[in-house]
């Protein structure tokens, strides 16, 4: 057998720098497996604060981190969805939830059930039936019950959390396992002539890193992929318009909510993320229908507290690397692509391109299969994500600005176009090559922004509308009520901060 990969370099620190570094260190020790990590100070990286879905806890699992100890350390808060405000109309409010809606009942969604009810009359929106969505509004929260018969068991979380403090709380982590880190820049890649494959990193101040595999963690620059593999960039900016962010924190203002807002505002939205310290906040838009300066006003008009910072600004265009693995480097966070972080899906790309990696793990021959099979999944990936965060946009009946006239006309993929389609014929939605977004999470957007069918399944559209609607009503109840007896988002907190004082 050919042997294990035995000295790995990642280029760049940062999030996805140290996501790489932990996760790699926890798979095998030292002594089989060398780590080094290249960052710059000088340089720094681009988070100000990150808005997460459930799968970081699956992460964070897999290092075996301490929920406590982590949710001091970052500054964390808990996040049970999105709410989207003036999305599908202005005046429009809905939460995307991370738990599902009622139950499904006889091998059919409760989003069915929702349908047959709300042509009978029924006034409530489909998130008064998310268990998430209630605790959220009320701003509580709690774990979820290990009971699988338990209405509580269906709580799903995420985080809130300062990303500087994870990438920091990550390299304490990392370098406890034997991860080496340099401090420099790179000022050269060498690669062997016959090959092309990276072998070394030159730094500005002389010394040399030698390697076998290279990790990109160099943020938009793409240094090892994209400048020095030549491998391209795939522009979606056609789809997903915006190319400029602004981001400054702010002070509270008020009691911390469990969940990330997202505001629609003429030519763009603005985010709203809840940490301990202090409220990260930020205005993507497209620089084709606002300027930079009008963008910052909108921003500040916009926070809930007092700025506590000048705002950054931030240039991209959203896609992808044409490919993610070349040769022996694979691109990790914003190297990799950039899909704007409308649903909270930038750590979950980092985290899914490491976890593909150690599911395919190489030997020292580096096999083109593996690589072509990494290049295949994160891809599907990408435009799996791409489809959803487009739908946010196209579907919009906004007519108030140039930015929005623009999204409502767009053309879209055809896959999303399909989706479109067979949810408007009868409210079919299916999951697709196990992507992401379960079929709760397209049925909160779609309803969320007003695309609704004109009728329900035939199956159920033939029940009773009496029964129907003492069924979903009876559910809503339960889940009102259950959310009553959650503590406070608040509470939860203060019990997370006594701990760590004690």
């Amino acid at each position: 057998m050919a042997p294990l990969l035995k000295n790995i370099v990642i280029a760049g620190g940062g999030t996805a720098g140290w996501m790489t570094a932990a996760a790699l260190s926890s798979l095998l020790g030292p002594d089989k497996l060398s780590i080094t990590l290249i960052e710059s100070e000088e340089i720094g990286s681009i988070g100000v604060g990150e808005a997460t879905i459930p799968d970081i806890i699956n992460f964070n699992h897999l290092l075996g981190i301490d929920e406590a100890d982590f949710i001091r350390e970052t500054n964390a808060t808990f996040k049970l969805g999105i709410e989207f405000i003036d999305w599908g109309r202005k005046g429009d409010r809905y939460i995307h939830p991370f738990s599902g809606h009622g139950v499904d009942m006889n091998g059919y969604d409760f989003h069915q059930y929702w349908l047959r009810s709300r042509a009978a009359g029924n006034p409530h929106p489909i998130d008064e039936y998310s268990l998430c969505a209630v605790a959220a509004r009320q701003g509580r929260f709690t774990h979820p019950d290990p009971n699988p018969r338990a209405i509580l068991s269906h709580i799903r979380y995420a985080y809130h959390f300062d990303a500087s403090l994870y990438a920091r709380y990550l390299r304490g982590y990392a370098e406890k396992r034997g991860v080496r880190r340099v401090e420099g820049k790179i000022r050269l890649v060498g690669q062997a002539p016959e090959t092309g494959r990276i072998t070394h990193l030159d730094l500005e101040d002389g010394r040399s890193v030698q390697g076998e595999f290279f990790f990109d963690c160099s943020g938009f620059r793409s240094l090892l992929l994209g400048q020095t593999l030549g491998v391209g960039h795939i522009d979606w900016s056609h789809w997903l318009p915006c190319n400029s962010a602004q981001a400054v924190p702010s002070a509270h203002s008020g009691p911390l909510t469990p969940y990330t807002r997202a505001t629609a505002k003429t030519s763009g939205w603005q985010w709203r993320i809840p940490t301990q310290a202090r409220t990260g906040n930020g205005h993507i838009y497209c620089r084709d229908f606002i300027s930079d300066d009008e963008a910052t006003a909108v921003l500040l008009f916009g926070l809930d507290g007092e700025a506590l910072a000048a705002p950054r600004t931030i240039r991209f265009t959203a896609g992808h690397r044409q490919t993610f693995w070349e040769k022996n480097c694979i691109a990790i966070g914003l190297s990799a692509g950039f899909l704007e972080p409308l649903e909270s899906t930038s750590i979950y790309l980092i985290q899914e391109g490491i976890s593909r990696f150690i599911s395919l793990f190489p030997d020292s021959t580096l096999p083109d299969v593996l690589r072509n099979e990494y290049n295949r999944h994160m891809r599907t990936e990408f435009e799996q994500v791409r489809d959803f965060i487009i739908l946010h946009f196209k579907a919009t009946e906004r007519d108030d600005s140039p930015f929005w006239d623009y999204c409502r006309n767009m053309t879209i993929p055809d896959s999303l176009t399909h989706k479109i389609a067979l949810f408007r014929q009868g409210g079919r939605a299916f999951r697709y090559e196990d992507e992401l977004f379960s079929r709760p999470s397209w049925v909160a957007v779609f309803l969320g922004q007003n695309i609704v069918p004109d009728s329900c399944d035939p199956v159920i559209a033939s029940l009773p509308a009496n029964e129907v609607m003492a069924s979903v009503e009876s559910m809503r109840t339960a889940i009102v009520q259950a959310a009553r007896q959650m503590p406070t988002h608040e509470d939860i907190l203060k019990c997370y901060r006594k701990a760590g004082a004690a």
